[in-house]
């Protein structure tokens, strides 16, 4: 007889005790190994739960530390934005029976960190993190491109939404480009969102979904501008100072993806989260990290060239920039 393969024996002895067989391979009729089998086969569903990802605690588990420190420590130039999501998600999550599900919108030019924001908090409730199968990522422009095939899209995205909670109630759901999303798409969502125990035997209040936006973007930037001429600090800007900005923005303006739409008539958005612009400072911030994140040891000789290169406004005064942290990753190249 040919020896199996040691990796061969494994999945063998593996596939033996998750499914239970050792029981009938010995003698099925044996009241002792029955008990065995039975000892046997919840053993094989403990080791399955460690080696494959699943709904429980071993791989969807909130660390409400990590998240603080990561924030605290990764997020650059986003005090306001720091401050709401830490409560908000922790709030949520500490919540053993929430009333509906924990619905946040972020707003902000690009690469002020709205997507980064969403991979800390994966990263801090899933163990893969975004590759977990928990976690489903939309791109308006990829995913919902044709606004002839609305209806079609409704129908598909109500099905995904259902059948991923019901395998998993704690799922994320984060929709980038909301702006560019159809107010028709967003509302055919709106029942997982709202005060309901279940539907058709679902219940969605574990759930979260994220919204990403670039939206209010220019009035977040016009609150940031104003403090800076009066000579106040950045870290004086409160939520309340941006609250008027993003409700002209986002609530009246047509092409906000919100517009009209019923997750605002029925508040069910919790937070609305403003990412002010980054300052020149927040940008070396992000070279250094990007840079050990490379693996290279930080050089701010290095960064100081590529952030100088990049864009700022006012023009002369050069204090916000244009492009944020987003384009670093491959500019940093260039000067490394």
């Amino acid at each position: 007889m040919k020896a199996r393969p040691p990796r061969a024996w494994t999945t063998l002895f593996l596939c033996i005790l998750i499914s239970g067989l050792v029981v009938e391979a010995i003698e099925p009729v044996s009241t002792s190994l029955l008990v065995v089998g039975t000892g046997t086969a919840m053993l094989g569903r403990k080791i399955y739960r460690y080696i494959y990802e699943n709904c429980h605690e071993n791989w969807v588990n909130f660390n409400a530390t990590g998240l603080k420190y990561d924030l605290d420590t990764k997020l650059y130039g986003q005090h306001v934005a720091g401050q709401v999501i830490l409560k908000a998600v922790t709030g949520f999550m500490n919540n053993e029976n929430p009333k509906k599900p924990l619905v946040l919108s972020l707003h902000g030019w690009t690469g002020t960190g709205k997507n980064f924001v969403s991979q800390l908090l994966a990263e801090n409730i899933y163990v893969k993190g975004m590759k977990s199968s928990f976690v489903h990522l939309f791109t308006a422009t990829a995913h919902f491109p044709h606004e002839i095939h609305l209806d079609t899209y409704k129908t598909q995205l109500q099905d995904w939404i259902r059948g991923n909670v019901s395998i998993c109630p704690r799922s994320m759901f984060i929709f980038d480009e909301m702006d560019k999303m159809h107010p028709g798409l967003i509302d055919s969502i709106k029942p997982y969102l709202d005060f309901y125990d279940n539907l058709n035997g679902v219940s969605y209040r574990q759930a979260i979904f994220i919204f990403l936006s670039n939206a209010g973007g220019e009035n977040i930037v016009q609150v940031a501008l104003d403090f800076w001429k009066d000579g106040k600090e950045r870290e004086e800007i409160q939520l309340k100072h941006l609250e008027t900005a993003l409700s002209l923005s986002v609530f009246n303006n047509k092409n906000s993806g919100f517009w009209h739409t019923s997750l605002i008539d029925k508040n069910l958005v919790d937070f609305f989260v403003p990412f002010l612009p980054l300052e020149y400072k927040h940008i070396i911030q992000c070279g250094l990290a990007e840079m050990i994140s490379k693996g290279h040891s930080p050089d701010k000789e290095v960064v100081e060239k590529m952030a100088h290169d990049l864009n700022y406004f006012p023009k002369e005064e050069r204090v916000f920039s244009m492009q944020g942290c987003k384009v670093i990753p491959s500019r940093l190249d260039f000067y490394i």
